[in-house]
């Protein structure tokens, strides 16, 4: 659909959760960390997921719910992230990048949900 192409926040989620799957890959292959690098890759996908089930939303109020899970697995991915970038699996480079996107993630949500809830 041509609206999906025109929606900062899904184009910026599954640009995220693309780089998350590479993310893993090279974690896996590189490293072969499996554990941290899995659960990185289960929230930060999830954040676009739950997104497009809000754009498919029922009502205000499911459309507010998914957008709030989406935001607890963007969080959750910023915890994931640190931990990656502490124990060492992730250079200060990569860390910063990641953890950037992430944040504006944050961002965005924490926005569309405020917006959502005064419409």
């Amino acid at each position: 659909m041509d609206n999906d192409r025109e929606n900062p926040l899904k184009i910026k989620s599954y640009a995220f959760a693309l780089r998350s799957v590479k993310l893993y890959r090279y974690l896996c292959e590189q490293n072969k960390e499996y554990v941290l690098s899995k659960q990185l890759l289960r929230s930060a996908t999830s954040v676009g997921a739950n997104i497009a089930e809000a754009n498919q939303a029922q009502s205000k109020a499911d459309f507010v719910h998914k957008l709030s899970i989406s935001l607890k697995e963007a969080v959750e991915t910023e915890y994931w992230l640190n931990l990656l970038k502490d124990s060492e699996y992730l250079s200060e480079t990569q860390f910063d990048s990641l953890i950037e996107d992430c944040n504006e993630l944050i961002r965005m949500l924490t926005a569309s949900i405020k917006t959502a809830k005064r419409a």
